[in-house]
């Protein structure tokens, strides 16, 4: 029987998160549909059926994270041999939680576990009240932010955080509705309840104990505030929000930044603009001024390919392609997928291809080699009103060029003061591969290049 495994999305994966299941157990698959959505730590995207059959079998729970290679469903009749198969690497990819720990330990256990991509994920399923029971054997641990079932069978899905802090403070979590990824109960559903809320009876045939007075238990939270304030709230980090965070600080701390901007006039790269989208057959052909700002860039680095470089293991890496990698904000971080021989492209090619981008990567549905990659970074925030601003080096490049808005401005020429459009553009390069002069010439490049448009239109 065919199993489905967890994909290898990129040479730097290990582990991926099942975010939901696009298929049930009964569905006819058929070769290349869409069977779950999973996110690495770069991106979330589909997974396709290589098989055709029955989906007969799903072995990892939504909001699970596993190692990759691990199987994660079946196509076809299932047996008890490859169930058993199939359940020891899921059951060794998250560790089971101590059934006890001291208090100090456990809360950084569980902050860190709550952080994770396990509980940032989410899975679907009914909230069920969370009955204490008697700490399990280490042979029947539960895997760290599982669902958990209930004795009437309904399933629980909850962090092990929200779980312990439902324990301490004796919150019912039936009665509590998820607004995590797939309905998970996250620690902002329960802020409110983290005080004198209702005991949950340890035996539910039992009658109510009386009415007590609430007991104040002590501050899970990592996080406090003064005396008589409210105490900050931990949120869960997406697994693209934590490697795009420890990236750019290992670039910051690095690369020697440094930062060169210039004012660029947009007036003649706004008329061809319209020109061109004024006869473009269709949508996707119509141009942006990021698109002319790719091809800008690109041409540019023909002329200075020493910012085309990479620094790799204190070698200079100097490539013979020219790669414009496009920042991209998706939910829960950064991606920046990557226009391959930018400067040999056309701009309505460029414009295609970007939409195209843009739209998959907002979608999910990029490949590895549509993002792990790339030779310069352009990241623009113009359409925010944002006048400029500096970027971090996408590592291992040498080189990020950050874009502002296009401002309506009086300018003068020829001693007359005329209307005007003028963009600030500046590039946060690593002192240990260029200097101030290489920068300022380069961005001299860029901007002639905009300043005469149709030089990028021929080119």
């Amino acid at each position: 029987m065919p199993n489905v495994i967890m994909p290898k999305m990129g040479d730097a994966m290990e582990e991926g998160t099942l975010l939901r299941w696009l298929k049930q157990v009964g569905d006819e698959i058929a070769v290349g549909d869409p069977l779950a959505e999973i996110e690495t730590d770069k991106v979330s995207l589909e997974i396709e059926a290589t098989e055709s059959g029955v989906l007969s079998k799903t072995y990892v729970d939504e909001g699970a994270t596993v190692p990759i290679g691990t199987p994660i469903a079946a196509i076809g009749e299932e047996s008890a041999d490859t169930a058993a198969a199939a359940a020891a690497p899921t059951e060794e990819a998250t560790p089971a939680l101590p059934a006890e720990a001291p208090p100090v330990a456990q809360d950084a256990e569980d902050v860190a576990v709550e952080a994770s991509p396990v509980a940032a994920s989410g899975a679907n399923g009914r909230a069920a009240a969370a009955v204490p029971t008697p700490a399990p054997a280490p042979s029947e641990a539960v895997p760290a932010g599982a669902a958990t079932a209930t004795g009437s069978g309904e399933r629980l899905r909850a962090s092990p955080l929200v779980k312990r802090l439902a324990a301490e403070h004796g919150i019912d979590l039936s009665s509590v509705t998820g607004t995590g990824p797939g309905g998970r109960i996250v620690r902002d559903d329960i802020a409110a309840l983290l005080t004198g809320a209702p005991r949950v009876s340890p035996v539910p045939d039992q009658a109510p104990a009386p009415a007590q007075a609430p007991v104040s238990a002590p501050a899970a939270a990592p996080v406090s505030g003064p005396s008589g304030r409210p105490a900050g709230v931990p949120r869960e980090l997406s697994k693209i929000r934590r490697t795009t965070g420890r990236r750019m600080a290992e670039s910051k701390a690095a690369a020697p930044h440094f930062y060169v901007t210039s004012e660029v006039d947009m007036v003649p790269a706004a008329a061809l603009r319209e020109q061109i989208n004024a006869q473009a057959p269709d949508d996707a052909a119509k141009i942006s001024f990021n698109d002319l700002i790719i091809k800008a860039a690109a041409l540019a680095l023909r002329e200075y390919p020493n910012l085309n470089a990479s620094l790799e293991n204190d070698q200079l890496v100097e490539h013979a392609n020219i790669d414009i990698n496009v920042a991209v904000a998706i939910e829960g971080g950064l991606i920046a997928p990557f226009v391959p021989d930018a400067d040999q492209k056309g701009l309505i090619t460029i414009a295609r291809m970007s939409k195209d981008l843009v739209g998959r990567a907002r979608s999910g549905g990029l490949t590895p080699d549509e993002y792990q990659g790339g030779t310069f970074t352009i990241s623009n925030l113009g359409m925010f009103d944002v006048e400029e601003f500096i970027a971090i080096i996408n590592p291992p490049q040498a080189a990020i060029l950050a874009i502002g808005s296009i401002k309506d401005v009086p300018a003068v020429e020829d001693g007359q003061i005329v209307p005007g459009k003028r963009m600030n553009i500046t590039l946060s390069a690593d002192h240990r591969v260029t200097d101030g002069a290489e920068v300022a010439r380069y961005l001299q490049s860029v901007k002639r290049y905009l300043e005469n448009p149709l030089t990028i239109a021929f080119a």
